[in-house]
């Protein structure tokens, strides 16, 4: 099975280290602040976005998308239209700046627990299921090009 892109495993690694759910709290927003460098551009989508983009089970109505690059890697891009949704700002962020640009088959081994390792296990089931709805709409882009 192929390794995970090594800038996750970084991140990982770091968030294995923080015990303290407030710190890794203040860590996320921390990272949800840098949404903006991987949000959308109006050069690839604009509002109302085709609901083929649209990360199902997300209650704050995340988006992905994955572009070509030159060398076949992908580059993700997001948004989130819940002004409030900073956990699925997070795991964008993560995704898109760990993930684009990495080989395929690297993001295609990113498994949906790693939502749990970043979040903590004490997440909601409904927010859970949001966050890995996003790394699977993640992992399906590289797979299916992979085809």
């Amino acid at each position: 099975m192929a390794e995970i892109p090594a800038k996750l495993a970084e991140v990982i690694d770091d968030f294995s280290m923080i015990t303290d759910r407030n710190e890794r709290a203040e860590y996320l927003i921390e990272i949800a602040d840098r949404f903006p460098s991987v949000r959308v551009p109006a050069t690839i989508a604009t509002k109302p976005y085709s609901d083929e983009h649209k990360v199902p089970a997300c209650e704050s109505d995340a988006y992905v998308w994955a572009t070509e690059n030159a060398d076949g890697t992908l580059n993700y891009t997001f948004d989130v239209l819940n002004p409030q949704g900073l956990s699925a700002m997070a795991i964008s962020v993560i995704l898109g700046e760990t993930c684009s640009g990495q080989p395929l088959e690297q993001v295609a081994a990113v498994q949906t627990d790693v939502v749990f390792t970043l979040f903590g296990r004490e997440i909601s089931m409904g927010k859970g299921q949001g966050l890995m709805g996003i790394v699977t709409m993640v992992q399906y882009e590289a797979k299916r090009r992979l085809k």
